[in-house]
């Protein structure tokens, strides 16, 4: 079953409906779901769809031609070189009908035939930008995609008609893949797996949350216990340190010194490798609310939820499952109050793909155009403090501040008296909104209070009702 995705569906048909040139270059880490969208935009329409493979330069070819001779209902020829190929696409295309081309995995061409993106600039500046032709190209690899064919340097940087990177779902579209399972779980579940399509395939909503997690992550030599390793040694070399650095942040180093302090390297080299897993999309530099992105306060995380949790839970505990099993070591990770502090950190990350919801759905007090974390000292409780979620409007006039609890205890008086009074810390003379989350409801004083300080309750199953 084809899940989500329907704004890129959109962009595409709008693509194929168009009377002139399009070109489109499609790219995301692996396992996000590009050759599936692919193909269900292809399914019912005549498209020269191929998917190129880590082969040599003749082998990709000699497929592309097998791909070109269905496509065209001829057969008895060959070409020598992708210049052939192409200009036979191109000759042949009319503009009666939208001519589709679609190569997946494009880098993999490229990287063993550099010379195939000046053939394609040369054919699009000469022949293809004046014929109904939409061309879609599609790689994994994000650096080379950026770099070698929309950046500067490339023969095809400004060619392309249209951008789009694929990224992973968010906590509501996630829960489209597991139906049978509550709410609760269905958050579980993404913090556990993120929003990546091929991981969320891998659990079964016909068993609990906890046998998933023994069976599918656990247990040594399954496909999501081992995916982080094979990922890193697809697109790095280095692992050891790669895998050093996102340990070091999966276990509380989010500082650049701290990081580096605990992967023992030094910080500019440390940097190099975190520069690099950030184009990968695997971590996230967060900058304070309202700070420039120069500042130097940011703050690193994982951003892909498995890749947090098997180093988290996993590989500090690979001697432990071979010795006391899986059952064991899962009973540990589940015990209440280690798996909610691992989860309440990517609740934060829930509730704001929540408040983006409801911005772009215009469900808001006002219209944001600021989003983000705050932190740093509090000057009236004299500690550092932050904010878990903060928006405001271009002017500063209207702020909204959220506070998100995943305890199993319910939102307190006290928990609402320090959401109150963070307004000082970034809002002193706005008009303030907040917004409380929990994974425990709230108190009766809370619920009474909530209305006359302008407070949006929000529960678990709140954030499936948008």
């Amino acid at each position: 079953m084809f899940i989500g995705r329907e704004k890129e569906l959109a962009l595409l048909e709008k693509l194929k409906n168009s009377s002139k040139f399009e070109f489109l270059v499609l790219f995301g880490r692996r396992r996000i779901g590009k050759t599936t969208l692919l193909t269900e935009f292809a399914k019912d329409k005549n498209v020269l769809f191929y998917s190129a493979q880590e082969q040599n330069d003749a082998f990709n070819l000699e497929q592309f031609t097998k791909e070109i001779q269905k496509h065209f209902k001829e057969t008895g020829f060959s070409f020598n070189s992708w210049q052939d190929a192409f200009e036979y696409i191109s000759n042949h295309s009319t503009n009666e009908h939208k001519e589709i081309i679609i190569i997946d995995e494009f880098p993999f061409i490229a990287k063993e035939n550099p010379t195939v993106k000046s053939i394609l600039q040369h054919l699009i500046d000469h022949k293809m930008q004046h014929q109904n032709i939409l061309l879609i190209i599609c790689g994994s690899s994000i650096s080379f995609m950026e770099n070698e064919v929309m950046g500067y340097k490339s023969p095809l940087y400004g060619r392309c008609t249209n951008v789009l990177e694929l990224k992973e779902f968010d906590y509501f579209d996630s829960a489209n893949f597991l139906p049978e399972y509550s709410n609760l779980d269905k958050l579980l579940s993404y913090a556990i797996l993120g929003g990546i399509p091929k991981y969320l395939q891998q659990f079964d909503d016909g068993i609990s949350l906890k046998e998933n997690v023994k069976d599918k992550i656990v247990s040594n030599d399954v496909f999501l216990n081992i995916e982080p390793q094979l990922l890193l040694k697809m697109e790095l070399k280095d692992i050891a340190t790669y895998s050093t650095i996102l340990g070091a942040i999966a276990t509380g180093a989010s500082k650049l010194n701290d990081i580096s302090l605990k992967a023992h390297l030094e910080s500019t080299t440390c940097n190099k490798y975190l520069s690099v897993l950030k184009t990968l999309r695997l971590i996230h530099k967060t900058i304070p609310f309202k700070d420039s992105e120069n500042s130097k306060k940011g703050l690193y995380t994982i951003s892909d939820n498995l890749f947090n949790f098997v180093y988290h839970f996993i590989v500090p505990r690979r001697s432990a499952i071979d010795l006391l099993g899986e059952d064991v070591v899962t009973d540990e990770i589940f015990e209440p109050n280690l798996i909610n502090t691992y989860v309440g950190h990517i609740f934060e990350k829930i509730c704001t793909q929540y408040i983006v919801r409801l911005a772009r759905a215009k469900k808001l007090p006002f219209m944001p155009t600021k989003i983000g974390r705050w932190w740093g000292n509090n000057p009236i409780r004299k500690c550092q403090d932050d904010i878990d979620i903060a928006l405001c409007d271009s002017k500063e006039e209207n702020y909204i501040i959220c506070e998100c609890k995943f305890k199993n205890e319910p939102f307190s008086n006290e928990d609402f008296e320090n959401m109150l009074s963070r307004k000082d810390l970034i809002a002193k003379n706005a008009k303030v909104y907040y917004y409380a989350f929990s994974k425990s409801s709230f108190s009766d004083n809370v619920v009474k209070k909530s209305h006359a300080n302008h407070v949006t309750l929000i529960g678990i199953d709140d954030l499936f009702e948008i």
